[in-house]
């Protein structure tokens, strides 16, 4: 289950919120390997240290998860943690770690969320990627520009917020607002037990406009309807409407895929919205051009049965994806390889901007 290996840092590398890369000389006749410090969880390494290491991702091949991970420095423990945090992620594995959850008793916020009872009809895009997420951002910062967004990260991919890059670049950038993490996920600015508490936490304590609602960087599928993490966005669409939030579904659309149930429409958006959401959310559709456009609206069109299905333009928004700060990629695909992936996305932003500070239908 768990690849184990000894080695000691040969080079320190690449930093960025909350992450070292280094490089480490493998005990043995294996060949070195690159690999990621949580400095929270397990301290610095510095060259020359000792340090263990869980090398499976690595051995796998996985894409976003291609590094061997840093277990522990075990010659230079960091000191014990201090100061309040009753809230354990990753709970009853190895790494289990303690932080403080703004919605726990002693965090200044837990009044704030104890009474928050809705989010005030903020719009909260829901995306079953992470590589969705800046591109949502550049679609509603085009439109509003100084939008306050935050990112609300969901456990089913990488547990750490501290792993994507590309959040650390767009809040440094001044284009997000701050992360919050929920559920198993911890590492945002704030830490949540729900997805209902993190979109409380994002409105009342971060004073988002706006919400975008995805896992982490990575995600677990097995090519089926069902066994995909991704398809947690249909409840992230109940949970925005339970909050008397405005509910915002970016489709997964793709002309790179080689794979049919991914080609236009994913099958993952079909069975988020057209199964699991419950609640009525507005589908954003691309408005994109030829064969390839009309087979996307074709797919999209039986969400019309559960939900609003909206045509939205793309134009202007290659050169807002093109301005962001950081690389876009999706299944290993950047933004010319697949436009398409980031228009969609980005459509999503676009339309849910203009929905900032008008009520939920039906609401009072």
């Amino acid at each position: 289950m768990i690849r184990w290996r000894n080695g000691e840092v040969t080079e320190v590398g690449r930093s960025w919120s909350g992450v070292l890369e280094i490089d480490v000389a493998l005990a043995g006749d294996e060949a070195g390997c690159r690999a990621l410090a949580y400095t929270a969880l397990v301290g610095e390494p510095r060259v020359g240290d000792r340090v263990l290491l869980n090398t499976t991702a690595l051995a796998m091949g996985l894409g976003t998860g291609g590094y061997a991970m840093v277990v522990a420095l075990p010659d230079r423990l960091p000191p014990d943690p201090t100061g309040p945090g009753h809230l354990v992620k990753a709970r009853y594995t190895p790494m289990q770690a303690t932080v403080l959850g703004a919605d726990e008793q002693d965090s200044p916020h837990h009044a704030v969320l104890r009474d928050a009872d809705g989010v005030d009809g903020m719009p909260v895009v829901t995306a079953d990627l992470h590589s969705a997420v800046p591109a949502i951002l550049a679609g509603a910062t085009q439109r509003v520009p100084g939008l306050r967004v935050a990112y609300v990260m969901l456990d089913g991919g990488a547990l750490p917020a501290w792993f994507s890059r590309s959040t650390a670049e767009l809040r440094s950038a001044g284009l997000l607002s701050g992360v919050v993490t929920v559920g198993q996920s911890f590492g945002g600015d704030l830490e949540t037990v729900t997805v209902h508490t993190g979109l409380l936490a994002a409105r009342h304590v971060l004073g988002a406009d706006l919400a975008i609602v995805a896992q982490g960087p990575g995600n677990l599928g097995t090519g089926t309807p069902w066994g995909f993490s991704g398809v947690a966005t249909g409840e992230a669409v109940n949970a925005a409407a339970v909050l008397n939030g405005r509910p915002v579904a970016s489709l997964r659309v793709s002309e790179g895929d080689a794979r049919e149930r991914h080609l236009g429409v994913s099958h993952h958006s079909l069975t988020a919205y057209g199964r699991i959401a419950l609640a009525r959310a507005d589908v954003v559709v691309p408005l994109l051009p030829g064969d390839f456009g009309a087979r996307v609206r074709a797919q999209a069109a039986p969400l019309t049965q559960r939900h609003t299905v909206l045509e939205v333009g793309v134009e202007g928004l290659m050169e807002a994806l093109r301005a962001l700060p950081v690389r876009l990629s999706t299944m290993g695909r950047g933004l010319d390889a697949d436009a398409a992936a980031f228009l969609a996305a980005a459509a999503a932003g676009r339309h849910a901007a203009g929905l900032v500070g008008r009520p939920r239908r039906g609401a009072p």
